[in-house]
């Protein structure tokens, strides 16, 4: 019986003809997704189980991208195009609180059993403009995609791709004229108050709910990364209320970046923010947990500025 170590090296990624024709029958394959040697990331294409389990979330939403391609052999305009959540992957953006369907637009109505389950497929005649190419895959603009995104998404979410769309170079005239050109739309909404209120300096999806809950509390608007000089250097604040020297930070950002803080860094970071307080300054500092506890919130907030009076 074939074994993983039959598999050709420096491969990751195989639809089930790939593994019949390297010595895999139907049961072998079976028994190494039991085992998980292999990982069924959906019908007709799997991948090395050591490679899925070492990647990060948001790594994995893009290999179900990569293993749809794969398995269909996408790989030109000239047929779907990857759409929606699907290519604000592609391209890179923050996602709140979104599934991992693949999104594809075609130009005619698909047959309900022409995809999968994974699969919600739309039907619309894109411009020429409106398709790029991502990785060697076909794929909607940077603006195309975040309207249409915003379409379906309700403003939270609407807002923190907008604003990470906006800080990636998105074109926000040519955001304007597609949400004229939309008026009157369901969701159209959602996409044009993301689009009045996005700001291109917030860091992360955190930073972009706090910012919200802040202005939908009422409460007295900070500036956004605010720097200070202190003996340890520059520091830049996520949010400040510079005349009470008042500073709220969001700690949150290893959820969403391939980063993860040693013992050196976290110390460099309390460092700096001692320094920071030697220079007057008072900080809140809060998680994702805070942002759905919005009366707690907005007690500390407020108590914090209050102090500062």
């Amino acid at each position: 019986m074939a074994k993983m170590a039959d598999l050709p090296a420096g491969m990751d990624l195989w639809r089930t003809s790939e593994l019949n024709e390297a010595g895999f029958n139907d049961r072998s394959i079976a028994t190494l997704v039991r085992s998980g040697e292999l990982v069924r990331l959906r019908r007709g294409c799997y991948i090395r189980g050591s490679t899925w389990s070492a990647q990060k979330p948001w790594v994995r939403s893009r290999q179900l991208i990569a293993a749809h391609a794969h398995g269909t052999l996408t790989t030109s305009v000239g047929g779907l195009v990857y759409s929606h959540t699907s290519a604000a992957r592609l391209h890179g953006l923050f996602l709140w609180d979104v599934d991992d369907r693949v999104h594809i637009t075609q130009k005619k109505t698909p047959s309900p059993i022409s995809h999968g389950r994974d699969v919600v497929a739309h039907s619309k005649v894109l411009l020429e403009g409106d398709v790029v190419l991502v990785d060697g895959l076909p794929c909607t603009s940077l603006e195309r995609t975040v309207a249409d995104c915003c379409l379906m998404f309700d403003y939270r979410r609407s807002l923190v791709l907008m604003d990470h769309a906006l800080r990636r170079g998105a074109d926000a005239e040519r955001l304007a004229q597609i949400c004229l050109a939309l008026s009157g739309r369901n969701g159209v909404l959602s996409l044009r108050r993301a689009l009045e209120n996005a700001d291109a300096r917030s860091e992360s999806p955190g930073e972009t709910l706090s910012r919200e809950l802040l202005q939908r509390l009422r409460i007295e608007p900070p500036d956004l990364q605010v720097g200070v000089r202190t003996t340890e250097g520059r520091h830049s604040l996520d949010f400040a209320w510079r005349e009470k020297k008042v500073a709220l930070e969001f700690d949150g950002r290893v959820k969403y970046f391939d980063y993860e803080p040693t013992d050196e860094v976290i110390f460099k970071e309390r460092q700096r923010e001692k320094a920071l307080m030697e220079l007057g300054w008072k900080f809140i500092r809060i998680t994702w947990r805070d942002l759905f506890r919005e009366q707690e919130f907005k007690l500390r907030v407020l108590r914090a500025l209050r102090a500062a009076d």
